[in-house]
């Protein structure tokens, strides 16, 4: 079911989320006819249970969807609303037609609340927000928002009755580590499609009487950029071994880490092989590595979640970091980490 609930999907982005399109969604276009036809498709409810009228798709095979949602630049948060919608209906309680981004929640003053760079949210109608103890359906209509670095998202402010009056989920899921296991899955994804361009661009461009790629500097530049997205891509693939929603901490924070490296890596390659053109607003490039860029930084960096595998090193009886490095990449392996 997975393989076909994969080709569906390619072939609606393929029709409906062009490059083009993306750029009209990034300038103001309203997301609407995307999101109908994702909606329609019913490919916000693939977690959702079939009991609770959903594909019941299981998150391994899940992670390969997300990465078609990075191949194609997706700009509306589907693959945190598929998350949402199944948390929300594990609690029995009803989801929002809307797409559903997911943050992280900061106090503020007066009792208020607050997600900072929230990713996808100016294409989203509500905020499935998370501090330590609680998780919480917010509407983003009534907060206060103002834009964030990349252009679809934003930061967002709620006063203290927001929160009060939204519907609770308890236990409070590790909402972190699953939008990070999505975007490592979207990250590889992102930078797959970069390596494939970068790689044809090479091949046509012609200077000096022959296509670049046949200078041995270029040859290089493709085989570390090449080796950077198969990195992810596993690392991506690590990540999303789980059982339900319950996510391994230290797999997440394996992949999550691993595809951020490989995210900055391989967007300087691909950048430094193409040239000026690259960065230029009418070249296709520069959509997925400002993405790499943007998911890289969401739901922490390489640098946040290396902090994690560091903690497990430290509480693991492992006498070896390759040890727990190895712990992690077994699916019935346990981590202490928290995230």
């Amino acid at each position: 079911m997975d393989t076909l609930i994969n080709d569906a999907v390619a072939a609606l982005l393929t029709d409906h989320c062009s490059f083009d399109a993306v750029r009209a969604i990034e300038a103001g276009t309203p997301a609407t006819d995307l999101w109908q036809a994702l909606l329609d498709g019913g490919f916000a409810d693939i977690l959702v249970p079939e009991s609770a009228g959903g594909a019941g798709l299981a998150v391994t095979d899940a992670g390969s969807v997300w990465q078609l949602l990075g191949r194609y630049a997706m700009p509306i948060p589907l693959g945190e609303t598929m998350i949402a919608r199944a948390l929300l209906a594990s609690q029995g309680l009803p989801a929002p037609d809307q797409p559903i981004a997911l943050g992280q929640v900061l106090r503020g003053a007066q009792g208020g609340i607050a997600c900072q760079a929230v990713n996808g949210a100016r294409s989203a109608a509500w905020v499935l927000a998370a501090d330590e103890q609680d998780c919480r359906l917010l509407p983003i209509a009534k907060a206060r928002a103002t834009p964030a670095t990349f252009v679809l998202d934003l930061n967002l402010e709620w006063d203290a009755k927001a929160w009060q009056d939204a519907a609770s989920i308890r236990p409070a899921p590790g909402l972190r580590a699953l939008q990070a296991m999505l975007l490592a899955a979207q990250l590889s994804g992102a930078l797959s499609a970069v390596f494939q361009r970068t790689l044809a661009y090479a091949n046509d461009r012609v200077q000096f009487g022959k296509p670049i790629g046949k200078f041995q500097a270029i040859q290089h530049q493709l085989s570390v950029l090449a080796e950077e997205a198969f990195a992810a891509q596993m690392a991506a693939q690590l990540g999303c071994q789980t059982r339900g929603l319950e996510v391994d901490p230290l797999k997440v924070a394996i992949a999550k880490a691993r595809t951020s490296e490989a995210a900055l890596q391989g967007a300087q390659l691909a950048h430094a092989i193409h040239g000026a053109i690259g960065f230029t607003a009418e070249f296709d490039l520069q959509l997925l590595t400002r993405r790499l860029h943007a998911w890289r930084q969401a739901a922490g960096s390489e640098s946040y979640w290396h902090r994690l595998v560091g903690q497990a090193l430290i509480e693991s009886d492992h006498a070896l970091s390759l040890e727990v490095l190895r712990a992690g990449s077994d699916l019935d392996a346990h981590s202490s980490v928290s995230a």
